[in-house]
């Protein structure tokens, strides 16, 4: 039979048959200890998104650094993800890029979502040219949108293009999610008190369970909004957590499923 579909959510068609039934994977379980408690949750049923990892916002040269922001904060989720994303790969999480990648004509942007960028209009903001580079901000196919060079992307991960503060409205996003089955988010990136926020709240509200990973974000924000963001993740949305902590629950689910598994091929020996 031909699977139409992905790999979490698919139907088998034949010439005089459809099997409806999405055969599903076993539970990949992990306890993680979180900001408040611990939780336990299904690997087979979430994914991770990263936001704003873009040269306009982390790299020199980019817009941030054109206005004469410091924007070298922004680089250090980068080491924390090259480390964290390729054990989710193996744990088939999907690893979802979510940045800006707006329209040539700007079309589908209000002004409101224009003049955070370009607020007085003497400036350069969404869609214009940098003096410097000639890179059209946060444009789609311009180098201010690329992903910040350094972090290890790979062919089977998904790019999602976004056009506001958070990554869901006027995107594919939830879409995305519910056709991979995806029921907890982890989400990485920057500005964790920006975008990454605004995504986790909407991602809460349409019924995902969110979990920050506080050591793959970060903001040029003073410190301030970095101690309200958490606080209000832990208090009103889901759960904080960190990368590290993240990686240990998997190789200890990885080490007991070693060893159940010699546990079954010695029973079997008697």
């Amino acid at each position: 039979m031909y699977q139409l579909g992905n790999n979490k959510n698919y139907w088998q068609v034949s010439k005089d048959r459809v099997d409806l039934q999405r055969i599903r994977k076993k539970s990949n379980l992990v306890t993680l200890s979180t900001e408040p408690r611990k939780i336990t949750f299904d690997l087979q049923h979430t994914a991770i998104i990263v936001i704003d990892m873009q040269n306009d916002f982390c790299s020199k040269g980019g817009w941030l650094d054109y206005i004469g922001v410091d924007n070298q904060v922004l680089q250090n989720p980068v080491n924390k993800l090259n480390m964290l994303l390729p054990e989710l790969r193996k744990a088939d999480v999907p690893v979802i890029w979510v940045n800006w990648g707006n329209r040539e004509d700007r079309l589908n942007l209000s002004p409101s979502v224009l003049h955070v960028y370009n607020g007085t209009g003497e400036g350069v903001g969404i869609g214009e040219p940098l003096p410097f580079n000639g890179s059209h901000v946060l444009e789609k196919g311009s180098w201010g949108a690329s992903l910040v060079e350094g972090l290890h992307v790979e062919a089977s991960d998904i790019q999602v293009d976004k056009y506001r503060m958070s990554g869901f409205w006027d995107t594919p996003l939830d879409s995305i999610l519910r056709n991979l089955s995806v029921d907890t988010v982890l989400f990485a990136g920057v500005n964790v008190d920006q975008c990454v926020m605004a995504t986790l709240q909407d991602s809460v509200c349409l019924g995902y369970d969110g979990i920050l990973l506080e050591d793959c974000c970060a903001t040029t924000s003073p410190a301030y909004c970095i101690e309200a963001t958490l606080y209000n993740v832990q208090q009103c949305y889901g759960f904080v957590a960190a990368s590290s902590v993240l990686l240990e629950a998997i190789n200890a689910q990885v080490g007991e499923e070693i060893v159940n598994e010699h546990s079954r091929v010695d029973s079997r020996s008697f």
